[in-house]
């Protein structure tokens, strides 16, 4: 079952899709899935709307959403910078979590490309989120949206005031809130446990970012990071293989997360 939603935030009214599990039980574990760079809640080659329905039909509640300015939602993306994508994120967790038949202790955040880093800078601030799942994630925002722009684009903006990149118009202090975040830095205030993903053909975010994001994850003193790396998958995991791939590690690193939680509770002395 899915709905077509509406989620407030400050000036914009986010849409969204929620789709439930066949079988919903009291408390259901939920996926929020956010999107990245100028994308949307479809996903290129449908990959939110695939992933969506096959996590739904494991059990799972998902929410995929537009960030402002994409897809269905009103607003002007990049208007607020990244700190804007991080609220709108928290406003979405604040709609999810307030539904009946969401567990608020198994709230997971999925971020694809910048959606990925967003996750990570939004997981360091908000507690709600339980578990982390990176997807080709973002890591240098600055440096990364400048390598799909162009430099170019980004020197136009603070000549002119503003500048168009396929349709959409990016001012100066969008690209001036990108180095103000690093999400390799805000690992270590993420206590949960985190999945990375990253194909081996990816050419717009470099696949050694999926290493270095879990030696971080590492390096703290809870929560443990496994990774996946995905032979020949590129950004989007487009071709069939790396989408079933894609999709079934990232299910079955779930399930053996939940399974070791209530392993764990269930052990006494």
């Amino acid at each position: 079952m899915e709905h077509q939603i509406t989620i407030k935030c400050d000036d914009a009214e986010l849409a969204a899709t929620l789709h439930y599990p066949a079988a919903t039980g009291s408390k259901n574990p939920v996926i929020i899935i956010a999107h990245g760079f100028i994308g949307n809640r479809i996903g290129v080659d449908r990959l939110f709307i695939k992933a969506a329905r096959d996590f739904s039909e494991q059990g799972y509640m998902v929410l995929r959403f537009d960030y402002a300015g994409c897809g269905e939602s009103t607003g002007d993306y990049g208007a607020g910078g990244l700190d804007s994508l991080i609220d709108q994120t928290r406003s979405v967790i604040d709609y999810v979590t307030g539904i009946d038949c969401v567990d608020p202790a198994r709230v997971i955040l999925l971020g694809h490309s910048l959606g990925g880093a967003v996750a990570v800078l939004t997981a360091a601030r908000d507690k709600r989120i339980k578990t982390l799942v990176l997807w080709s994630a973002v890591a240098h925002p600055f440096n990364d949206i400048l390598k799909i722009t162009g430099k170019k684009l980004y020197e136009e903006a603070v000549q002119y005031g503003s500048a168009d990149y396929l349709g959409y118009s990016f001012t100066p202090s969008f690209f001036e809130s990108l180095p103000r975040h690093q999400p390799f830095e805000q690992t270590r205030k993420f206590n949960g446990d985190a999945l990375v993903i990253h194909g081996t053909n990816d050419d717009v975010i470099p696949v050694d970012y999926c290493f270095l994001y879990q030696k971080l994850f590492w390096m703290r003193s809870q929560g443990q990071c496994d990774k996946e790396i995905i032979f020949q998958a590129d950004h989007t995991y487009s071709s069939s293989q790396a989408y079933r791939q894609l999709v079934s590690a990232t299910a079955n690193w779930l399930e053996s997360i939940e399974k070791r939680k209530n392993d764990w509770h269930d052990w006494t002395i």
